[in-house]
């Protein structure tokens, strides 16, 4: 293990604090009796925790702008550089490639290296290949520089995960959970009027240039900033407790996990991990329907003007952003109330792939009011659903947070994959997207099954030792 700098709850307390097992919020028999202890009803000095939310949610935000600005260039991309669906499908999808097959070593180096130097690099080099974007003049070198993204981005969200779990207690996380979640969705419903005033003012390339100028600068900013709990000289003693007693994991935080193979193997013997992967797969095969065919499906199967798009584009992720909000807070005041903890993340995940079938419905309307009101309510659906992340944190084995989560994301994005490149050739055959929803629809209840039939009680899973 890596030495520490001396902690808050060292300085109040003269103690040293020993690396192990942290907690839970139903066993507190073990907590450090020397160290200050702040109930519900104690008020803490600071609110540091939230501040580190901050910094999580605009990241996210710049993660899936820099995911998504491909899909507001595309009609525009595609006329300049003689791209056709198919090839568009692929370009659509490259991201997702090495996205889901770097998350597992990605998830291993959050846990090896922390989420603040992790994250910070992570930023820097996919806004740098976002830059380059917009030099491309062919199928090949824009085909080259989505895999790059892909890999580069990979460690974001275990690193989301990671933090979110150290930083928050169980009674808190799921709403963490949910806010940072979010920035998946906000990104899009904030900027994708601005980004296309840029295309359409300009040219498509500028909406690289822009994107990933912002994510250079904020990288060194989080660099500055951001400091895992027992590194952070602003937080007070007391907030540190507070977490901590509240199952936060504190101490996990300084530890460095070396990595092994059976690991992941072991994960996999449980059948919480394979049940949110089957999830996790379901839900993004949702979201990426609408991070890279709905703009075109909107300019060219409803004929909608760019204006237009400008507008009802943003209403689907408005409807997402209003979903994971309400899960998370739904999840938590439920676990306040004094519902077990499996039920109420179990909640929203069952619900919400349920409700996402709905999709199907737009093969049904010719109206685009309607059309929109129907892909929104999905959307918000596939929003509620999103919570995943709340079990995952959850479920994950304290040392191995981040490679839990890499895991369970590799899975969801392997829909990423999939998804744009079935959309593309039923396009392809078909010039319509009708049976691309059934698709997306099926999908959607295959999630649905997994979450209420497969996943069972969600409980912290403990690793035998080896």
């Amino acid at each position: 293990m890596s030495s520490r700098p001396e902690s808050p709850v060292l300085r109040a307390s003269g103690a040293s604090v020993q690396a192990g097992a942290v907690p839970l919020v139903q066993d507190r028999d073990n907590t450090d009796q020397s160290r200050p202890r702040a109930g519900a009803g104690t008020r803490l000095p600071t609110r540091r925790r939230w501040v580190m939310l901050s910094l999580l949610l605009i990241a996210t935000i710049i993660n899936y702008v820099d995911r998504v600005n491909i899909s507001i260039a595309a009609p525009f991309m595609a006329k300049d550089l003689g791209l056709d669906k198919v090839q568009m499908g692929l370009v659509f999808s490259a991201f997702a490639w090495t996205y889901a097959f770097a998350l597992v070593p990605a998830g291993f180096i959050a846990d090896r290296f922390g989420s603040r130097v992790t994250y910070g690099a992570s930023l820097v080099s996919w806004s740098a290949v976002t830059v380059c974007q917009g030099l491309v003049g062919s199928f090949a070198s824009l085909f080259g520089l989505r895999l790059a993204i892909g890999a580069m981005e990979a460690p974001a969200f275990p690193a989301n995960s990671r933090a979110v779990t150290v930083w928050f207690p169980a009674r808190e996380r799921g709403l963490a959970s949910s806010i940072y979640v979010c920035g998946q969705y906000l990104g899009t419903a904030l900027f994708t009027g601005a980004l296309l005033w840029l295309a359409t003012t300009y040219d498509w390339r500028h909406v690289f240039y822009s994107t990933g100028i912002v994510g250079i600068v904020f990288g060194v900013f989080w660099l500055y900033v951001y400091r895992d709990p027992l590194n952070c000289k602003k937080v007070s003693p007391e907030e540190l407790a507070y977490i901590e007693d509240g199952g936060g994991l504190v101490r996990s935080s300084q530890e460095r996990t070396r990595f092994n193979w059976r690991q992941i193997t072991e994960l996999f013997r449980y059948r919480q991990v394979w049940a949110i992967c089957i999830g996790k797969f379901a839900n993004t095969s949702v979201l990426y329907f609408f991070l890279t065919w709905f703009p075109t499906y909107l300019i060219e199967e409803r004929h909608l003007t760019m204006v237009k798009v400008g507008i009802f584009a943003v209403l689907p992720f408005i409807g997402a952003t209003v979903g994971i909000l309400l899960a998370g807070i739904v999840s938590d005041l439920l676990i306040r109330r004094g519902v077990s903890l499996s039920f109420a993340r179990k909640l929203p995940l069952v619900v919400g792939s349920a409700l996402g079938m709905s999709i199907v419905l737009v093969n049904f309307t010719d109206s685009n009011v309607l059309c929109i009101a129907v892909l929104t309510v999905a959307f918000f659906a596939q929003g509620i659903a999103s919570a995943s992340w709340a079990a995952v944190s959850e479920v994950a084995p304290k040392e191995l947070i981040g490679l839990t989560g890499g895991i369970t994301s590799l899975a969801a994005n392997i829909g990423g994959i999939v998804t744009p490149i079935v959309i593309g050739w039923i396009l392809h055959e078909t010039g319509k997207f009708s049976a691309a929803f059934w698709f997306i629809g099926a999908v959607a209840m295959i999630g649905c099954l997994s979450y209420s039939l497969l996943l069972g009680r969600l409980h912290r899973i403990v690793l035998q030792a080896r």
